[in-house]
């Protein structure tokens, strides 16, 4: 059954996945060296990427064979499949309810949750095929169940493999709208100007922040703390580098 060579190349996959992303949380939790200055917290980026890679991987072994099966179908041994899916659907749903609170937080715990899920509903779809393979003895529904399964799981892969990217080229991570920061920062008493300012993320969790202010307020040090605790408060970002200057800034387009 190339559906259930398909549900079992998923679930490996995505075991694989998840042993990554564990070795990534635990690299993440190292403390920062002379040289790594910001610490490992990238190495959870980087499992995101390899996860979203390794589903694309295997979908593309998993339509190949399909194609194959559509040209030469194979009997298929129903009850078989329909039980060992049934299995996998089980442990599948257990597993994703086990990501479903950290999933809108974390890169990595999304991409768990997401391919937990996908997995139980594909192992849904193998059992339903298999029970109408019994009954009716289509076995080119087979390779065609498996068609479905790499769509179902290449929609899944595209957010995740498009974050991941995304953040791996430092850009702002999805939760963050850069022109807010901006805008909130000049709405702050004294500031007349804001200039390059970066955001990007430090790992799947941990936001960094860097900005100039051009301000004309007497108490620097009391604007110092209300901006590094409106990124904290309003946008989640924990890490903060600013340079506050005084005056006005001339020919500046981007302040």
């Amino acid at each position: 059954s190339t559906a259930l060579m398909a549900d079992a190349g998923h679930n490996l996959s995505d075991v694989l996945g998840l042993a990554m992303a564990g070795g990534a949380a635990v690299l993440a939790r190292r403390a920062a060296g002379a040289q790594k200055t910001y610490g490992y917290g990238k190495a959870t980026v980087l499992a995101a990427l390899a996860n979203a890679l390794l589903l694309i991987f295997a979908c593309g072994a998993i339509a190949f064979e399909a194609v194959q099966r559509l040209t030469e179908p194979a009997p298929v041994h129903s009850t078989v499949v329909m039980v060992v899916a049934g299995i996998g659907f089980v442990i599948n749903l257990g597993t994703a309810l086990l990501f479903m609170r950290d999933q809108h937080s974390d890169l990595n715990a999304r991409g768990a949750y997401l391919h937990m899920m996908s997995d139980a509903a594909v192992s849904i779809g193998v059992v339903i095929s298999g029970g109408i393979i019994m009954m009716t003895g289509w076995s080119i529904l087979d390779p065609l169940v498996s068609i479905v399964i790499v769509v179902v799981i290449l929609i899944g892969t595209w957010g995740l493999l498009k974050d991941s990217v995304n953040l791996a080229l430092d850009a702002a991570p999805p939760s963050v709208d850069v022109a807010s920061v901006k805008a909130a920062f000049l709405a702050l008493p004294g500031v007349s100007a804001v200039h390059d300012l970066h955001v990007w993320g430090l790992s799947t969790t941990e936001t960094a922040l860097t900005a100039h202010l051009v301000h004309d307020r007497p108490d620097a040090s009391a604007l110092l703390s209300e901006a590094q605790g409106l990124a904290r408060t309003r946008f989640a970002i924990g890490h903060t580098t600013l340079q506050l200057e005084t005056g006005v800034m001339p020919d500046c387009p981007d302040c």
